[in-house]
């Protein structure tokens, strides 16, 4: 599904990334770790295709992301790919239906398409009963997985979760962790958390370290 070859990535005289190479089976949940500054969040910006490797390929199904323009890559994220943030990214101004519904809208769905899809998955997540809700009236744990419901409506291919659970309790964390394991594992994507957390690493399938060098297995 995805595959990483000998990725370097370079700001100015700095070196971020180098020889980082994965891959990630359909239904795959994977790891990456390692403190703040390392390149995690640079790491998956790569994978997206919002920031271009200097050197190495992003290969998804088989397609080098390198040899794609920016109107293509820009299609690609917005129709395969899902996304989940620490800081939660979801509108003040929609309702829990609206942000998870946004994805679809974007794509052109049909309006009782996009409530439907997003009405199911809102329940799926544990919250049939704030479709209605502002994100005002919502707990950090709640935001979080309206933004797992976002991330998936679409039935992405590849879910990157970055440091999804860096603002929430043990116990919402624990919840959260639990809820995107299970939904990139019903969705059948390659899914990939970035965290600085071994507890949030320990809920992958395989798990990695990055550095300097690259990624080392853990």
């Amino acid at each position: 599904m995805l595959s990483l070859r000998e990725i370097g990535k370079r700001f100015g005289t700095r070196t971020v990334l180098s020889a980082v190479s994965l891959d990630v089976r359909s239904g795959e949940y994977v790891a990456i770790v390692g403190e703040s500054g390392v390149g995690k969040s640079t790491l998956l910006n790569v994978i997206a295709g919002l920031e271009p490797a200097d050197a190495g390929q992003v290969r998804f199904e088989g397609t080098d992301l390198g040899t794609l323009d920016d109107d293509a890559r820009t299609h690609l994220r917005r129709d395969r790919f899902g996304f989940v943030f620490q800081a939660f990214h979801v509108l003040p101004h929609l309702t829990v239906g609206q942000n998870v519904g946004l994805p679809l809208l974007l794509r052109g769905f049909e309006p009782k398409e996009i409530d439907r899809k997003a009405r199911d998955l809102i329940a799926t997540v544990g919250m049939a009963d704030r479709e209605n809700s502002m994100p005002r009236e919502l707990s950090g744990g709640e935001l979080q997985r309206v933004a797992i419901a976002r991330a998936l409506v679409g039935e992405p291919k590849v879910v990157l979760a970055d440091e999804p659970t860096g603002n929430l309790d043990q116990e919402n964390a624990r919840q959260v962790l639990a809820l995107l394991r299970a939904q990139v594992k019903a969705h059948g994507a390659a899914g990939i958390l970035v965290t600085h957390s071994a507890a949030a690493a320990a809920s992958c399938d395989r798990r990695y370290r990055l550095t300097g060098a690259g990624l080392q297995s853990l």
